[in-house]
């Protein structure tokens, strides 16, 4: 069984108004339409020269110059200009041999209209004032006085396809700004979508980076600890030293596959749910973890951390991971057992941190910036939020980060 689709066909006004609103220039199969276009005329131009003002049918030279005069029809939307000056010119000797002066009138108003749509307003108004004063100077010549009523009831309608045309233009040049505008605008919806995603890859790649790292890091350590207890003296096993290394690994690997499958779901999941799925960020609550996370790593960290209540989870998630990074640095890069200080506190509606340590700071430095993102994500954490990032080696020796996140953007831009 074969399912077929018609299109439906547009109604009456539809395409009527597509006509209006599209550029003549452009319209597929012009030259075809306008030669029938041509021929219709033509054959109306013959109806109205046989039939109407039987006193002044034409002759020969004047069937000529009638039907002449819509040949140039055919070209009229690629050379309006050239097609009306050609009409005009068989037009003029037809009405000077007083033929039938109604017959060749759609032809002429065709080309004109034509001229209006795609000329300039001014060179339109321009080119009726001409055809005036020409079609005046060739009666007061050629014709009889007595005509000047016909003539001002024929400009009267020269005037009208004049100011229709410049109408139709002006309607045509404002939907063509409103397509303009609505474009302008989708690529503008497109772009602010790309940004956005590269914006979610990068916040994505920055905690994937924060936790595998410092995950990593301590998983090393501890695997360090319990092989150096066995390598240590085989005969004497210290059982639960090596068994509290064993268990802390377990406890870092459950962490680190609880903020995994998190951050999995967020890739997983799309608009809403991707935020649902996502779960509270991390804060400076976790600190205190961070801290002995690394005490079981080997390092002798000191902290102090005060805070208020009301600090907005964006400074309190960015404040964290630089915390994380920075310890997960230290652990790797400081040396063996180093004292490290952290320090988190609020001063003048800014959140301040500062992670320092006492070992080898050019090591530090090297292992962050040596084809690494430590640093570089630290310095994208504080951005984020608004804030600044110093890092580098101390003048005493070690390595030093130093971070300030303002409170008062971050909460204007949370609300």
């Amino acid at each position: 069984m074969h399912l077929t689709t018609t299109r439906a066909r547009p109604r009456l006004g539809e395409r009527v108004t597509a006509t209006l609103t599209r550029d003549p220039t452009t319209a597929p199969h012009a030259t075809r339409k306008d030669a029938v276009l041509a021929a219709v005329l033509a054959a109306l131009a013959a109806v109205l020269a046989a039939f109407t003002d039987t006193l002044r049918h034409p002759d020969a030279l004047g069937w000529t110059l009638l039907l002449a005069a819509h040949v140039p029809l055919v070209w009229r939307r690629r050379r309006p200009l050239l097609v009306l000056a050609a009409v005009v010119v068989l037009v003029i000797p037809y009405h000077a041999l007083d033929n039938n002066h109604g017959a060749p009138v759609p032809a002429s108003l065709v080309a004109l209209y034509t001229v209006t749509v795609t000329q300039r307003p001014a060179r339109s108004i321009l080119v009726g004032v001409a055809g005036l004063a020409l079609s005046v100077t060739v009666m007061f010549t050629f014709g009889d006085h007595k005509q000047l009523p016909d003539l001002v009831r024929t400009y009267g309608w020269v005037l009208a396809v004049l100011f229709i045309g410049i109408d139709v233009r002006y309607y045509r040049q404002y939907v063509a700004s409103l397509v303009e505008r609505a474009e302008r605008a989708e690529r503008t919806r497109e772009e602010e979508a790309r940004r956005r995603v590269a914006e979610e890859r990068l916040r994505i790649a920055r905690d994937l980076h924060d936790l595998l790292a410092h995950t990593i890091t301590l998983i090393g350590v501890q695997t360090s600890v319990a092989a150096h207890v066995l390598s240590a003296d085989p005969e004497r096993l210290d059982r639960e030293t090596i068994a509290k290394a064993l268990d802390d690994i377990a406890d870092t690997c459950r962490t680190a596959r609880g903020e995994l499958r998190t951050t999995l779901e967020v890739l997983r999941e799309q608009g809403a749910a991707a935020g649902e799925a996502r779960g509270p960020l991390p804060g400076l609550d976790g600190v205190p973890d961070l801290v002995e996370a690394a005490r079981l790593a080997g390092a002798r960290v000191t902290q102090t951390v005060r805070t208020g209540d009301a600090t907005p989870p964006a400074v309190g998630a960015a404040a964290y991971r630089i915390v994380q990074e920075a310890l997960t640095n230290a652990v790797r890069h400081a040396g063996a057992e180093p004292a490290v200080r952290v320090e988190v506190y609020e001063e003048q509606g800014a959140l301040r941190l500062a992670v320092t340590d006492d070992g080898a700071g050019t090591d530090a430095a090297g292992g962050a910036g040596g084809g690494g993102f430590g640093l570089v994500g630290m310095r994208e954490r504080a951005r984020s939020v608004g804030g600044t990032l110093d890092a580098g080696p101390r003048a005493g020796g070690g390595f030093e980060v130093t971070a300030v996140l303002p409170l008062r953007g971050a909460l204007e831009g949370a609300g």
